[in-house]
């Protein structure tokens, strides 16, 4: 695809958003971006903060020796070893998350073990937008959570919502699609971003709306209270013709067959002890795959529900962007 990027330099005062529905790209197009006007990328995806979660997530693999990007990347000359050669113009950095000789942030932040939140997300995203400010370098945020994209860019507040275990105890007694409809009923702006497959959040939600009558809604105006008030969001979507974006997402899905995302889904639970529960909460690929090691399924009936929850995640995804824009979102579109 040609993305076309370099009409999108805007200025040292943005940040770049990329958004778009699943296996649309929205990584490599950040890549790029990020080398063209000098950015870091700091992902937006609610499963690949944890460690371990890779093939299934689709997260971007870490470059090997670890390195910065300072300028685009030229071919070294007369290097005898290309591996230990400093192709970027900067000093090797193990210890930070380098993929495509660009830096970023909030992959590898979280144990699997336990729960990251939208909460996490908005203070650890506004604290990698200062420190690459810092480095003078421009922020891109990279994911397909939009939830999390909402909250950071409308400022959203969340007020804090202890566990209720009578009532935690009480939904769980209903099913996923039970526990839906519920929420249709008592936020329906809610179950529009939120994955009716995953019960821990459906209940989540529902415990929120218990106490507060409805989960935190974002403002309709962009206030950047917590952020320079000359910072300016750039939002730039990825939309592939449906057709286009099916085959992407099964192509995507065979691969990740092929480079072990079962095994993956089997080292998660017998080596970092995750239960079925866990990773069934992840959704997806490792609702899908923990479902089949458990023996509920076929190989075959997994890689169905999986390619149609797939399809259905992209759709809904696509939606949530339209409903953005009719908010006074301006999204500069790539097709």
């Amino acid at each position: 695809m040609d993305y076309g990027y370099t009409m999108f330099t805007g200025n040292s005062n943005d940040i770049f958003v990329i958004v778009g529905p699943t296996a649309s790209g929205k990584s490599d197009f950040a890549i790029s971006l990020a080398h063209e006007i000098g950015g870091e990328i700091i992902s937006a995806d609610s499963r690949q903060v944890y460690r371990g979660m890779d093939i299934g997530t689709g997260k971007v693999r870490r470059d090997f020796p670890a390195q910065v990007e300072s300028q685009k990347p030229v071919k070294p000359k007369a290097c005898p070893v290309i591996e230990s050669s400093n192709i970027y113009g900067v000093e090797n950095h193990p210890e930070q998350f380098i993929s495509g000789g660009v830096r970023h942030h909030l992959l590898d932040v979280a144990s699997p073990k336990r729960t990251y939140t939208v909460t996490h997300f908005l203070r650890d995203a506004k604290q990698a937008i200062r420190d690459i400010r810092k480095r003078g370098k421009i922020p891109i945020i990279c994911g397909g959570t939009n939830f999390w994209i909402e909250a950071l860019v409308f400022d959203t507040e969340f007020p804090e919502v202890k566990p209720d275990p009578v009532l935690r105890k009480e939904l769980a007694k209903l099913t996923a699609p039970e526990l839906f409809t519920l929420l249709q009923e008592k936020d329906s702006d809610r179950a529009e971003t939120i994955d009716r497959h995953n019960k821990v959040r459906l209940i989540r939600a529902l415990e929120i709306i218990a106490t507060l009558g409805k989960v935190p809604d974002s403002k309709f105006e962009i206030r950047n209270s917590k952020f320079e008030k000359s910072e300016i969001f750039q939002f730039i979507g990825i939309d592939l013709p449906k057709e286009v974006l099916h085959e992407r997402i099964e192509k995507r899905f065979k691969k990740r067959l092929d480079e072990g995302m079962i095994d993956e889904v089997k080292r998660l639970h017998e080596q970092d002890g995750l239960s079925w529960k866990r990773l069934e909460g992840f959704g997806l690929e490792y609702r899908w795959c923990a479902k089949l090691l458990q023996e509920k399924i076929t190989r075959e009936e997994m890689g169905v529900g999986l390619l149609k929850d797939s399809k259905y995640y992209a759709k809904r995804q696509m939606t949530f962007l339209r409903k953005l824009e009719r908010r006074g979102i301006r999204i500069e579109w790539k097709r």
